[in-house]
């Protein structure tokens, strides 16, 4: 039988400390801690039997234990001045305990109430490709023919070079995994996806398109992902390879190819959003990619089109109304979408034949003259909340009639070319210098 609400003695590099077994009880079971109780959480005595005052010996920094020790009583972290927050991070790792640290460091994601956080100085200026969020607070940054990892700390793993293969998406599978998908190069038969470490860089496996039996080279373009451990991709291949590639994340293997229909885009898709209330796939193929706009929902179990739009054929009197990014809102079962003015759009999916978009003008910003490299808006849905960037800028949307609520801006590192939400965190590339801008919703106050 264990000890209850019982004071526990600590001897951590020579300082003594003392605590309750309830404090240590709030480092939860998969803690250092955790593992000092039994099955009902009663304290486990101390059987060291060099030990006469009942002693735990731990040969670690005394004074990040006591800053835990404080964060585990109060839930509140205080890291004095002189205390290195990476050596504190660090000392947290060793103890289980980096999620209240973070916990206690920011607060739940909300968008209106996001404070920038710190900038990371930008790689090679001028060609960002795209910004993912990990799952843990990191990211990863795709420019050119690299990549470049971050860990929630954000420090540098090592990079990722694809041998001047341009990177066209990137996408985490988990905290310790991250897909790639880049272009083929003619005559080198390479190109397509693979999985890679993102803490070491190693490849640890392709992902092969095979059409008629045969492995043919192909370019990944957008990449998604299901709970059920599938990836999707769009594909463009020298002959028939056309269309969106399903590969099991577990063995790497193809297990489904949607063919794209003619007259229609799937290869080239710039978006793909897996739905898991409805078990289909957007993909959409946005201008200037192609000449015209196309949005599909795909169902992979029947192998058909549920439901499609496009512009072709449809009068512009003016080019604002050319759509540069969508996102399925399964709650609303519409799909929203934006133009290069910021203006949003939803088509209803409970329509079998969409034929309109339903435009709610939101901003003027750039009305008349675009800049000189434009990058053209994104969008991201994330805990009821609408995002979408604007130049230097990202708007914050919110409620039944989709307000616009708050904006977050920084001028420095030109216009937003891409961001992206995970972790607690949204994560902004800007296009000139490639500065990563990392935004973090600040602890609510104690009262």
């Amino acid at each position: 039988m264990g000890v209850q609400k019982d004071r526990v003695k600590f001897n951590v590099g020579g300082r003594v400390m003392e605590t309750t077994s309830t404090t240590l009880a709030n480092a939860g079971r998969n803690s250092m801690f955790g593992a000092m109780f039994d099955d009902n959480w009663n304290l486990i005595p101390n059987n060291d039997d060099n030990n006469n005052n009942n002693e735990r010996f731990i040969d670690r920094n005394p004074d990040c234990f006591a800053i835990l020790l404080d964060l585990l009583r109060t839930g509140e972290l205080y890291v004095p001045p002189d205390i290195p927050e990476k050596l504190l991070y660090r000392e947290a790792l060793y103890y289980g305990l980096l999620d209240h640290v973070r916990a206690a460091k920011w607060g739940p994601f909300d968008g209106n109430r996001l404070r920038l956080s710190r900038s990371l100085q930008g790689q090679a200026p001028g060609d960002g490709t795209a910004i993912r969020a990990g799952p843990d607070g990191g990211c990863c940054v795709a420019h050119g023919s690299m990549v470049h990892v971050y860990d929630w700390m954000l420090d540098e793993h090592p990079p990722l070079n694809l041998d001047y293969q341009r990177v066209n998406d990137v996408g985490w599978v988990d905290s310790d995994n991250i897909v790639i998908g880049v272009s083929e190069r003619l005559g080198r038969g390479d190109g397509g996806m693979g999985l890679f470490s993102s803490h070491t860089g190693e490849l640890r496996y392709k992902f092969h398109v095979c059409h008629d039996n045969q492995v043919k080279s192909y370019t990944a373009g957008a990449l998604s992902f299901s709970s059920d451990y599938k990836i999707f991709s769009s594909c463009k291949g020298r002959s028939n390879e056309y269309g969106v590639g399903v590969w099991d994340q577990v063995t790497g293997k193809q297990i489904d190819f949607f063919y794209e229909p003619l007259g229609w885009s799937l290869g080239d898709a710039d978006k793909l959003q897996w739905m898991e209330g409805s078990n289909c796939l957007l993909v959409a193929t946005m201008f200037p990619r192609k000449d015209n706009c196309y949005i599909s929902l795909l169902d992979f179990r029947d192998k058909k089109m549920v439901w499609c739009w496009s512009d072709v054929g449809a009068p512009f009197a003016v080019d604002e109304k050319r759509v540069r990014d969508a996102i399925a809102m399964e709650d609303n079962n519409s799909i929203c979408v934006v133009n290069e003015f910021e203006d949003l759009g939803f088509m209803d999916l409970r329509s079998s034949a969409a034929n309109s978009i339903r435009w709610s003008s939101r901003s003027r910003l750039m009305k008349g003259k675009m800049p000189e490299e434009p990058c053209y808006p994104k969008l991201a849905l994330h805990g009821g909340q609408l995002f979408s960037s604007m130049n230097d800028c990202i708007s914050v949307f919110c409620g039944p009639e989709w307000v616009l609520t708050s904006r977050l801006r920084r001028s420095y590192g030109g216009s937003i070319c891409d961001f992206s939400i995970g972790g607690d965190r949204l994560f902004a590339l800007h296009s000139e210098e490639n500065v990563v801008d990392i935004w973090e919703t600040p602890t609510p106050p104690i009262i």
